[in-house]
């Protein structure tokens, strides 16, 4: 019954047309939604390509840098590979497949909270160089934050302190939860579920924004990741629009474009894909964290955040990078102003050494003239290209310059968050590099990372 609603519910807001824009867009604009063709359509080698990313994921998961990955690409909205690869943990018991959801983490902050900031900035309705104290009202009278813009916060150049642990305020010093903010069963003060058996104090996000509010605020201003602000600005858009955060973004975003796995806690919503679980929680849960966030602070507010909380499949989230590529249209409909996206897309603050653009990461300053090894991401892409990377092993990328959309979705924190070798080896920008290499006809040889391959969909 509840996925026969949450269909219909996609079957109405797919006919709801986006925001009307007249901006004039640079990049051709396919007609359709992305499809699959065959590699050899966009006159790229298959074989070549296969073998050069087997080789890499099969590294990766004999390193265990993750134990299961899907890889997507789309080359001018089309999308040329696809495979899923390993399993979901490294008992070999589930296979990884193509249409299984997983964690996004901090890619939520693109995906989440920054499409619904965008379009409201596109609307007027939000002022990037005004205070961000003007719209969220608990900072007009901190002196520190008061005339912090919202163009340096999603720019990371507003001095804001990068983390703050709250799981530190619920529980006591022997790891116990304290019962004052965490109950073992739900009622009319305690419905956020942070997991099974595990329900936080309603109020509980006031704490957090108490503690926000407080944070310090460095002098200096300069590229100081942050992801404090991006648990307020659910609340936020709440406020402004008079829809709840996750109705707003199903209604404007993830429905009308065709991606109902795009969401907050899958486990809820009765799909039938496979949702792949991230870490053995050994500190709060106390188990396999699996269909609810890892993210703890994401956790302690039921799942919906703007910090984390997300998942997808590879091939949804494909479909709103898709739709930023074209700056703000997808399938023939306009969903943000295309003067809008190019804002948020570009470099705010390269003379303080700061790549980052409006929410969005970029590649480093430089970036084409580094080794893959010290490249992020790929040396290839191009300086007006895009994307986010989340905690969990997940990285998304879009380049407007050659049209390419690359998801790569894994669950890197499995069994822990020790495991790094998914840094150490470089695998998401290796695998990048050989679609670029491949689409400049550079039939390199991709670095050697093993000569054994896992076919996919047959390991």
């Amino acid at each position: 019954m509840k996925t026969a609603i949450y269909i219909l519910l996609s079957l109405f807001l797919v006919t709801l047309r986006g925001q009307e824009d007249s901006s004039v867009d640079t990049i051709q604009i396919p007609e359709d939604a992305l499809i699959s063709v065959h590699p050899a359509d966009m006159g790229l080698d298959p074989s070549s390509l296969h073998t050069k990313v087997d080789s890499i994921i099969t590294k990766g998961i004999k390193e265990e840098a993750f134990p299961g990955a899907v890889v997507l690409v789309a080359v001018k909205g089309k999308i040329i590979f696809e495979e899923a690869y390993g399993y979901h943990t490294y008992d070999s018991i589930q296979r990884t497949a193509a249409d299984d959801i997983f964690d996004l983490a901090s890619v939520t902050k693109i995906a989440g909270p920054l499409p619904a900031i965008m379009k409201l900035v596109g609307e007027g309705k939000l002022d990037l160089d005004a205070p961000f104290s003007t719209y969220w009202k608990r900072w007009q009278n901190r002196k520190d934050k008061k005339n912090i813009t919202l163009r340096e916060i999603l720019a990371h150049q507003a001095g804001l302190e990068p983390y703050i642990i709250f799981l530190n305020e619920v529980l006591k010093k022997n790891g116990k939860p304290k019962r004052r903010f965490v109950r073992a069963e739900p009622n009319n003060r305690f419905q956020y579920r942070a997991y099974d058996g595990l329900y936080v104090k309603d109020r509980f996000d006031r704490k957090m924004y108490r503690m926000i509010d407080r944070s310090k605020v460095a002098q200096e201003k300069k590229y100081r990741y942050s992801g404090l602000t991006f648990l307020v600005f659910p609340e936020l858009i709440e406020q402004m629009t008079g829809d709840s955060y996750e109705y707003y973004l199903q209604k404007n975003f993830y429905l009308p474009i065709g991606a109902p796995t795009l969401g907050f806690r899958p486990s809820t919503k009765g799909f039938s894909n496979k949702i792949v679980p991230t870490e053995e929680d050994s500190i709060f849960r106390h188990t396999l964290t699996q269909g609810w966030v890892h993210d703890e602070n994401a956790s302690l507010l039921g799942g919906v955040s703007g910090n984390a909380g997300l998942f997808s499949t590879a091939r949804d989230l494909a479909k709103m990078m898709q739709m930023y590529l074209q700056y703000g249209i997808y399938n023939g409909k306009r969903y943000l102003s295309g003067d809008t996206v190019r804002e948020f897309i570009k470099v705010q603050y390269p003379e303080n050494d700061n790549r980052r653009g409006l929410g969005f990461d970029k590649p480093l300053l430089g970036n084409d003239t580094l080794a893959l090894e010290d490249a992020y991401p790929a040396p290839e892409v191009s300086p007006k290209s895009f994307g986010h990377s989340g905690f969990t092993g997940t990285f998304v990328w879009a380049d407007p310059k050659n049209q390419m959309v690359y998801i790569f979705l894994s669950n890197r924190v499995y069994p822990s968050r020790d495991h790094r070798n998914l840094y150490e080896l470089h695998i998401r920008s290796a695998v990048q590099q050989v679609f670029y290499q491949a689409l400049e006809r550079k039939i390199t040889q991709a670095p050697a990372y093993g000569s054994e391959t896992i076919s996919p969909g047959r390991q």
